[in-house]
């Protein structure tokens, strides 16, 4: 059964930091492409950032040179540093997988090639 639980949400200051985790089962998570997908109230969905098999990574715009993507196959969980956070981050966090033709370095990637996803992890910025 494909399980991603996601962790590492909460509230913090404009400015601060948090790292999100998301703890992935029942697939061969080395083998396939992951990502992080956002929805704030009342907005779109948005592509934040996907990491490719091979470690290449792609974010949004919206975030490129404040959050990392990472993972660790080794405990089949992957990673979202976000640094400098603003009060537009605020958002429900989820990881899920995508096609691996979806992560293309220096593009954002599209929400709507997000599939499985996990229950999500919430932020909140304050300013």
């Amino acid at each position: 059964q494909v399980q991603m639980v996601e962790s590492g949400g909460g509230s913090v200051q404009a400015g601060g930091s948090l790292r999100l985790s998301c703890a992935a089962s029942g697939f061969t998570f080395s083998s396939y492409c992951m990502g992080w997908l956002r929805q704030a109230p009342g907005k779109e969905r948005e592509g934040v950032a996907a990491i490719d098999t091979d470690g290449s990574t792609s974010y949004a715009d919206s975030v490129k040179g404040r959050f990392t993507i990472s993972k660790d196959n080794a405990k089949n969980t992957l990673y979202l540093q976000m640094n400098s956070l603003k009060p537009e981050d605020t958002a429900m966090y989820y990881c899920a997988r995508l096609p691996c033709r979806s992560v293309v370095p220096g593009t954002a990637p599209r929400a709507a090639d997000f599939g499985y996803r996990g229950q999500g992890t919430h932020v909140t910025v304050s300013s």
